[in-house]
C-alpha cells in the first residue's frame, strides 16, 4: 500500500462545527406491496461480538449432520469481524517480556534447530535475501501450531521452513509467559500475529494499514481456509495428528487465498465490512428478486443471490437466516477466482464460517449470460438437489430474459457505476459511503488524479489512515477533519452510516461541511438505486 500520508495540519472539529452536520433520516420502506415479504436486517448486530456464534435451527442441524466430523466433536465458534484484538489494549494484565529476552530465546531456538548450514539452508537463505522477495509490501504466512508451513503469499513454503519455525517459536515463547503476541514494529515494518487454536497467521507489512486493519485481513484469510475445509475437519485432523501437513488438503485452494489478498489490497468493502451493490433501478431489482422467489421454491434452499462483476445484484434468503458480510465476501472471492465456473453449471461445497463453521452448504453456480458477467448462486443443504436447482436456474434465466432484466444488468455494468461529477460537488475527488444497517457501501469511479496505480495505492492508504484514526480503540472519533499536503480528508461516523471523503488541498472546513451535507442529500435521493434496503425471503 502507499506510504502513510504525513499530516500537514490537523484541525479538531468543535461542538459548534458538529452542529453544522445534518444527519439524514433512516431509510423507510415505501413499497407497501412487498412490505410483508421484506425483512429489515440490522447487520451491525451480526458483527457484534455478543452475536450468537452457536447457531441453532433446522438448517444448522442439517449442516452439522452433513459435515465430515465423524467424531462428533463440539463445534468451536469463529471470532467475528469486530472480535479481533487490535493490539492497542492496556497491557497491565500481561507479563512484561523484554525485547532482549525474546531475542535470546530466538537465538537459542535457531541454534537448536539449525546447528549447521546445509545446502538446503543456503537455498532458503537465498530465497529470503532476494531483493524481489524482501521488497514485497505485504507478506502473509500461515503455519500450524507445530510450526509446519501451510501457505506463503510469496515464495516457496519449503524454502521458508526456518522463517516459519522462528515465528512458531516466538509465539510459543510468549505463550509460555502466559501472554499472547499480537504485533511488533521494526523500523517501518509491522509484524502482526493472529493465533487460532490450530493455526498461526502472520503478516509482515510496511504499507499504510494499521495493526488492527491487518488483523482483520488475517481474519479473512483464516475464514477462507475454513470455507474450504470447515472448522470441524480442521479440528479433527490436528487432534489426530498435530504435525499434519495441511497443504495436502489445501492443494488447489492457493488461488483463493492469493485472490483474496489481492482483493483486500484494493477493495474497500473488506475494510468497511460491507458489500458493493450494482447500481440498478429499484423496480428492476425487485422484479429480479421476485423472479427468484417464484421459480426457486425448493425445500432446504437457504440463499439465492446474483453477482455481477463482484457486485451484489440481489439476495434472497430463507426466513430467520442471514448472510454475514464476511461470508458474502468469501462467496464473491470464490466466483472471482474460479474461471472454471464459466464453462458449465457447477456444484461445489462451501463453508460459510459466520453462518456455520461446522459444515458445508452445497452451491449451484452458473452464469446467466454469454459474456459470463451475471452469476447466479443457489445455496442449499441438500446434497442431492443439483438437478432440481438446475431446473430452477433455467426457469429464472428464462424469466429474466423475458423481462429484459439481464439486459438491464448488462447496461448497468457498461456504465461503470457513476462519476463524481454526478454528485454536483466541486473539489470533491472521491468518497466512500457505508450504510451500517445494510452493510452495503458505494463509491464513485476513480478519476484524476487517481488514475495511475501509484496514485490509487496512495488513495487507498489515505482511507486506511482515515478509517484507523476514527476507529482506533484508544480514542474513537465521530468526526475527523485533517489537511494534508495533497488532499483534505473528512470522516464522519454515526449510528446509521460511515462517510469518508477526499477533497482538494485548499478546501476549508466550512466548505467541506457544506459539501458533505450536500453529498448526503444526493445519496438519499439515489438510495434505492445504489443500495438494497431490504432482502426478500423465501
Amino acid at each position: 500500500m502507499a506510504e502513510r500520508k504525513k499530516e500537514a495540519d490537523h484541525l479538531p472539529t468543535s461542538e459548534s462545527d458538529q452542529d453544522d452536520f445534518i444527519e439524514p433520516d433512516p431509510p423507510v420502506v415505501t413499497n407497501q406491496a412487498v412490505a410483508d415479504t421484506f425483512v429489515n436486517i440490522d447487520y451491525e448486530d451480526l458483527v457484534n461480538p455478543d452475536y450468537d456464534s452457536h447457531p441453532s435451527g433446522y438448517i444448522h442441524e442439517i449442516v452439522r449432520q452433513g459435515s465430515h466430523d465423524d467424531d462428533d466433536e463440539p463445534r468451536v465458534a469463529v471470532s467475528s469481524v469486530s472480535d479481533v484484538s487490535t493490539g492497542e489494549e492496556s497491557s497491565e494484565d500481561h507479563t512484561e517480556i523484554s525485547t532482549k529476552e525474546i531475542s535470546q530465546a530466538l537465538d537459542e531456538v535457531s541454534k537448536l534447530q539449525h546447528p549447521e548450514v546445509s545446502l538446503e539452508d543456503e537455498e532458503e537463505i537465498d530465497e529470503v535475501d532476494t531483493q524481489e522477495w524482501r521488497q514485497r509490501k505485504k507478506h502473509v504466512f500461515i503455519l500450524s501450531q507445530a510450526g509446519k508451513p501451510v501457505y506463503t503469499r510469496f515464495g516457496n513454503e519449503d524454502k521458508l521452513v526456518t522463517v516459519m519455525g522462528v515465528m512458531s517459536a516466538l509465539v510459543s515463547f510468549v505463550q509460555d509467559s502466559k501472554d499472547l503476541v499480537r504485533f511488533m514494529v521494526a523500523g517501518d515494518h509491522k509484524f502482526v500475529f493472529l493465533v487460532r487454536e490450530h493455526l498461526i497467521l502472520v503478516c509482515v507489512s510496511h504499507g499504510a494499514e494499521s495493526s488492527q486493519q491487518i488483523l482483520l485481513h488475517l481474519s479473512y484469510v483464516y475464514n477462507q481456509i475454513l470455507s474450504v475445509l470447515t472448522f470441524s475437519t480442521l479440528h479433527r485432523i490436528f487432534k489426530q495428528r498435530r504435525n499434519y501437513d495441511l497443504r495436502r488438503l489445501l492443494t488447489g485452494a492457493e488461488k483463493f487465498l492469493d485472490n483474496l489478498l489481492n482483493m483486500m489490497d484494493t477493495e474497500p468493502g473488506m475494510l468497511l465490512g460491507a458489500v458493493r451493490c450494482l447500481p440498478l433501478d429499484s423496480q428492476v431489482r425487485d422484479n429480479i428478486a421476485q423472479t427468484i422467489v417464484q421459480n426457486a421454491k425448493v425445500k432446504d434452499l437457504v440463499f439465492a443471490l446474483i453477482l455481477a462483476n463482484n457486485q451484489l445484484v440481489t439476495l434472497v434468503r430463507m426466513k430467520k437466516y442471514f448472510l454475514h458480510p464476511m461470508d458474502l465476501h468469501l462467496i464473491i472471492n470464490l466466483v472471482n477466482a474460479s474461471e472454471s465456473f464459466k464453462a458449465a453449471e457447477s456444484w461445489t461445497p462451501i463453508c460459510l464460517p459466520k453462518f456455520d463453521s461446522s459444515g458445508f452448504l452445497q452451491a449451484h453456480i452458473s452464469y446467466l449470460d454469454d459474456r459470463c458477467e451475471t452469476c447466479l448462486l443457489l445455496l442449499s443443504v441438500d446434497r442431492e438437489s443439483f438437478f432440481i436447482l438446475s431446473e430452477c436456474r433455467n426457469k429464472i434465466k428464462e424469466r429474466l430474459v423475458k423481462y429484459n432484466a439481464l439486459k438491464a444488468i448488462s447496461d448497468s455494468l457498461m456504465k461503470t457505476s457513476y462519476s463524481i461529477q454526478q454528485c454536483g460537488i466541486s473539489d470533491l475527488r472521491h468518497f466512500l459511503y457505508k450504510s451500517r444497517h445494510m452493510a452495503q457501501f458505494t463509491s464513485p469511479e476513480l478519476e484524476a488524479p487517481y488514475l495511475s496505480e501509484t496514485e490509487q495505492e496512495r488513495l487507498c492508504g489515505l482511507y486506511f489512515y482515515l478509517h484507523h484514526r476514527i476507529h482506533t480503540s484508544a480514542r474513537p472519533l465521530k468526526i475527523l477533519y485533517t489537511v494534508g499536503p495533497h488532499e483534505t480528508l473528512l470522516g464522519w461516523v454515526t449510528q446509521s452510516f460511515e462517510l469518508y471523503a477526499v477533497f482538494g488541498p485548499l478546501v476549508t472546513k466550512v466548505a467541506a461541511i457544506q459539501a458533505i451535507n450536500k453529498l448526503l442529500r444526493w445519496v438519499k435521493r439515489e438510495e434505492d438505486r445504489l443500495f438494497i434496503p431490504n432482502h426478500v425471503t423465501f
